[in-house]
């Protein structure tokens, strides 16, 4: 039997999301267990674990907004961006005030290009930026255009400071914490960080990995498991009868009645009795919703 479900997991410090991953899918024995975002080994928080047919809808999760709570020492750099690097310079911060670190924090909200730093996932030439830096060599980095919605000052002693905020995917708080040092004239660490949410997930109801070790081992894991559509509430629904829930199945296009969207919209479509049955895409140039993702009808354990 199968699981299609999704797990809201606070994420260990000193474990990759990859560890993560692969932990799942021993407990569970599902063999389709993927992550939505990857988070630092240091880093704890949300990181939505997708299992069985709910791994095909990590694409609409991964481009979801993802919030975090920062400590960003100043004064110090290092090659990481974080504390778990070499420090590669001090500067001096006895001049700084609260109002001065405040605005500079500010200065970042909205559109702005950052580039990604030597420890990270971006690749080149296929491999891994950590992999080059691990291996002293330093390219050059492409800026990306990345949104911060929301940057706040939690808390704010001399050197040390603790940000909250909202960005897009594709942001690293660790440049946010290295660019900062930079604006500053002085540097700056990443010395913690904690994804707050992911989407419709959030750290106050996430589960912890000794959690879901006792709820696999007790066999009570399905009260952890979020349902898989739960990935695509923010977009519409629509309820099919059986015979357009057959042409799904199928491959065919639907009318859907009165119901339209703009070229390349998408909606949810149910079964009569609640059951979710696939993401389908408005063709606009045949006045058709075509089905995108059909997810099958199987003896599923969630």
């Amino acid at each position: 039997m199968a699981i299609d479900g999704i797990l809201n997991l606070d994420k260990p410090r000193g474990r990759t999301s990859f560890e993560v991953v692969a932990a799942v899918r021993r407990l569970s024995g599902e063999r389709r267990v993927g992550h939505g975002g990857t988070l630092d080994p240091e880093a704890t928080g949300v990181l939505p674990i997708y299992l069985g047919q709910g791994t095909r809808l990590v694409e609409f999760l991964a481009e979801a907004k993802k919030s975090y709570r920062a400590e960003i020492e100043l004064g110090i750099s290092t090659d990481t961006y974080d504390a778990a690097g070499k420090v590669t310079g001090r500067g001096d911060t006895s001049a700084l005030t609260r109002g001065e670190v405040e605005a500079a924090a500010a200065s970042f909200i909205g559109l702005v290009e950052q580039v990604p730093p030597m420890y990270s996932a971006v690749k080149h030439h296929g491999v891994p930026l950590y992999r080059w830096a691990r291996a002293g060599v330093e390219l050059p980095r492409t800026a990306r255009g990345v949104e911060f919605s929301r940057i706040e000052m939690l808390e704010w002693q001399p050197s040390l400071l603790t940000l909250e905020g909202e960005c897009s995917t594709g942001a690293y708080i660790r440049s946010l914490a290295h660019d900062l040092g930079e604006n500053l004239g002085c540097g700056a660490h990443l010395r913690n960080l904690v994804r707050l949410g992911s989407g419709p997930f959030h750290i106050s109801d996430a589960v912890t990995m000794a959690q879901i070790e006792d709820a696999f081992g007790g066999g009570w894991w399905s009260e952890l498991i979020h349902p898989i559509d739960v990935a695509v509430l923010h977009l519409p629904a629509v309820t099919v009868g059986d015979d357009d829930e057959r042409a799904i199945v199928n491959g065919r296009p639907l009318g859907l009645g009165q119901e339209k969207g703009s070229s390349g919209a998408l909606c949810r479509a149910y079964s009569s009795d609640g059951r979710f049955v696939a993401i389908l895409c408005y063709d606009e140039a045949r006045d058709c919703w075509q089905p995108r993702k059909v997810f099958a009808k199987r003896n599923s354990r969630a």
